[in-house]
């Protein structure tokens, strides 16, 4: 196979991946067994990650983050387009053996490759040039979390593609209106322009999950939506609202506002009505809400 990082060879062709029979040795070799704590579920599958690459659009001058590397599967099609990626683990065993799975099968990368062994929640920096994009099979159980954390940290991430529970892409993905609108959704929208794109079967897993999986791409918004408030101060809101989805807005953000008049009072005034509920708004209003807190007062 060519060294060179855009060739792509056939799926016959010997290369650099890792199959279904190397992770399972590999895992064999270091003790590791997949555990539901960290949600860990491996890639098996060759296609599957060079897959993910295409649809995540890498390119050959991108510099990639990797969120819960594993074995290595996607980190190595990763390495093979990429001007360079860095990986973030926070398991032990996992983390001190990456390097040498990457050096022992795409050694003509390895000094493109870098590790940072923790938890992605608590990384506030990164080592080498601010990474371009994010692409990740996410943990289920911290995928909302970190994905928002990450998007947050590293305002240089123009592109991500995650990899996340199927309904967590629904979730993440969901317009103003579906039933499955919430909290991940408005608050990945003031990030990014967010779609489903693509869906992945149980079997390119070990082990396979109870559950089927999505890819969710998110590309960066120029700006955030424009607002007087911080961003802390427009997700309190999204968090009031969907805290009691149920409720009218007036109801739900009566603890937020201070009372219900309150609220009502900073609805009218951003233009919302009080009695439409949260799933109905735009991040843009939210934002509007935030900004009229207080409104009865002025």
């Amino acid at each position: 196979m060519s060294s060179s990082p855009s060739t792509t060879p056939a799926p016959d062709e010997p290369g650099p991946l890792l199959g279904p029979a190397d992770i399972r040795e590999l895992a064999a070799a270091l003790g590791v067994r997949p555990t539901k704590q960290r949600g860990q579920n491996f890639v098996i599958d060759a296609n599957t990650v060079r897959r993910i690459v295409r649809t995540a659009g890498v390119r050959p001058e991108d510099v990639v983050v990797e969120v819960g590397p594993g074995l290595g599967s996607l980190t190595l099609a990763l390495l093979e387009v990429a001007d360079r990626v860095t990986a973030v683990e926070i398991d032990d065993v996992l983390a001190a053996a990456l390097p040498a799975t990457i050096a022992g099968q795409l050694p003509q990368r390895a000094d493109r490759f870098a590790l940072v062994h923790r938890d992605a929640m608590r990384v506030t920096e990164l080592p080498g040039p601010a990474p371009t994009a994010l692409v990740a099979n996410l943990p289920y159980n911290v995928a909302v979390p970190v994905l928002l954390h990450m998007l947050e940290t590293f305002p240089s991430i123009e592109r991500t593609l995650v990899m996340v529970q199927s309904e967590v892409a629904d979730r993440l993905a969901a317009a103003p209106g579906s039933k499955v609108y919430g909290v991940p959704s408005v608050k990945a929208a003031w990030y990014a322009e967010v779609k489903r794109a693509g869906a992945i079967g149980r079997n390119v897993f070990w082990p396979a999950p109870n559950v089927d999986s999505g890819l969710v791409s998110l590309v960066r918004r120029a700006e955030p939506p424009k607002t007087t408030v911080a961003r802390e101060e427009v997700f309190a809101v999204i968090d009031a609202a969907f805290a009691q989805r149920r409720k009218t807005l007036r109801a739900a953000l009566a603890g937020w506002a201070g009372s219900a008049a309150a609220a009502e009072a900073a609805l009218t005034a951003a233009g919302v009505s009080p009695q439409a509920r949260g799933e109905s708004l735009t991040i843009d209003e939210f934002a509007r809400i935030a900004e009229n807190k207080g409104a009865a007062a002025q």
